[in-house]
């Protein structure tokens, strides 16, 4: 099974499954293709956006859990 860590960036996550864009863009993170999808972590980029990141990470681990 897959799992989604908050040092993972963006990008890691939306190669393991496109479909997750949904997700992150419901959490605010709109610029998926930007240069900050892939270096910074999604720890890094939810404390920028002002997002609960746990919240996040519990919603993309429960989208790769039902897949």
């Amino acid at each position: 099974m897959k799992k989604v860590t908050e040092d993972m960036t963006i990008a890691e996550v939306l190669k393991m499954d496109r479909e997750v864009a949904g997700i992150f863009m419901k959490y605010g993170l709109h610029c998926l293709g930007c240069p900050g999808a892939t270096m910074e972590s999604i720890s890094d980029a939810g404390n920028v956006h002002g997002i609960d990141v746990s919240l996040l990470i519990a919603d993309l681990n429960k989208h790769f859990e039902s897949n």
